[in-house]
């Protein structure tokens, strides 16, 4: 898919100074020193360009200069071939990153000090990519898909936040009685990322749970284990409206924010887009309630960003430090703040109004990790998906759509895959 991390709107290139300092990564005789934090993610790099100043002021001998140009991840790739590793590398806990690791390129940073000071089911998340006990990633900020829904709308209709598949069902019989648009979906074009928004909440609470592990070790298939996944997706894109083919990424959150839907399957990205919107609206996440055992339904939750460290580089010190200044709790409150997202650092609580229905499960590391964060790099699980979709609205029968869907994903995953 479209990655999690890269959803929200923006993608300029954004190349960020923070000093008047020479823009390569160098040491000066002087003892002054400049190195390069390299971010995946567009989005996020005016916030880091605050912190770096900050960090520039307690350390006025290194300068940070960051780069987030667009398609950050590409670029990345294209400097590993060439080998030219950022100093300072900080991107989402997917398969570049998964790379990265495997390439050798990244420090090991197991002995730092902050490490402890991370939740365990995020810091797994990471290093269970490509196993073992080194850390060649440290997560930092984390996202959370599931139901975006309009609490003012639900409460009109005397309708609970659906904790089961079955509430679910019901209050979208709720909506629909009253004339309310109850789901509305939005794969058009490049915008066939958002299906994976429905996947990744979906299929952990279904699929085989090491599945991921099996299938990337040729000892499953999707055929074998992921029909029932299929299925639930297909279920679920039943109650979105007719044109949903047809209908894109900023369409849903134009007409969630003016009140002509009440839900839309997303991601916490998407609060400050709504809000740019309605600022007044009264809105929340929760967990998508995939079965009808509460205890099966956890909060899909997956790493946004991570920071690593260029193991050839010639300010590992310097790296480290600025690292380890970002894991401090007030910089990691900045930085959630501004950006709306969760920290995967101990003691640092989201506290946004539209984010009290998940901070439980964030804070208890109640979470699963999103399916396709553990998919090879070249799946692209989002157009087979779109496809998925495509057929239903044509009318082919689930079973002959599904089996076409699981032998084309097993196809195209045994090329993409590289695990042996």
């Amino acid at each position: 898919m479209r990655t999690i991390s890269k959803v929200i709107l923006g993608s300029a290139s954004v190349v960020a100074a923070i000093s008047l300092a020479a823009c390569s990564s160098n040491q000066s005789a002087s003892g002054k020193q400049t190195i390069e934090v390299f971010s995946t993610k567009t989005e996020n790099a005016s916030t880091l360009k605050k912190l770096a100043s900050d960090f520039h002021k307690e350390n006025p001998n290194i300068t940070v200069n960051i780069t987030a140009p667009a398609d950050g991840g590409t670029v990345l790739k294209t400097r590993l071939t060439k080998n030219n590793i950022p100093d300072v590398i900080s991107g989402g806990g997917d398969a570049t990153f998964l790379e990265l690791a495997k390439a050798g390129v990244l420090e090991d940073l197991s002995d730092q000090g902050f490490v402890k000071n991370l939740q365990e089911p995020y810091l797994k998340a990471v290093t269970s990519m490509y196993g073992g006990s080194k850390i060649y990633g440290v997560p930092y900020a984390t996202n959370a898909s599931g139901i975006v829904y309009n609490k003012d709308i639900f409460a009109k209709y005397n309708i609970e936040a659906p904790k089961t598949w079955d509430e679910f069902t019901k209050a979208i019989g709720t909506l629909k009685s009253n004339g309310v648009t109850p789901l509305e979906l939005g794969f058009q074009g490049t915008d066939d990322w958002t299906t994976m928004c429905i996947w990744n909440s979906v299929a952990p609470s279904i699929q085989p749970s090491n599945f991921s592990t099996e299938v990337k070790q040729n000892k499953t298939t999707f055929t074998k284990d992921m029909k029932p996944v299929a299925q639930k997706f297909l279920d679920v894109i039943d109650f979105g409206q007719n044109n949903f083919m047809g209908k894109n990424y900023n369409n849903t959150l134009s007409d969630f924010a003016s009140g002509k839907s009440a839900m839309i399957i997303n991601g916490s990205w998407t609060v400050p887009v709504i809000r740019q919107t309605n600022a007044k609206i009264n809105f929340g996440l929760i967990p998508f309630p995939t079965t009808n055992d509460v205890s099966k339904n956890k909060l899909s939750s997956g790493v946004d960003v991570l920071f690593a460290v260029g193991k050839n580089s010639s300010h590992k010190s310097a790296d480290k430090k600025f690292v380890s200044f970002m894991m401090k709790k007030e910089n990691a409150t900045k930085y959630i703040n501004e950006q709306v997202a969760f920290s995967a650092v101990k003691g640092v609580e989201q506290t946004d109004p539209a984010m009290i229905s998940v901070k439980d499960y964030i804070a208890k590391g109640d979470v699963t990790d999103y399916p396709d964060h553990l998919y090879p790099a070249g799946f692209q699980m989002a157009g087979l998906l779109s496809q998925l979709s495509l057929n239903k609205t044509k009318g082919m029968s689930d079973s002959s759509n599904i089996s076409q869907f699981l032998k084309t994903a097993d196809q195209q995953y045994k090329t993409a895959n590289t695990s042996k």
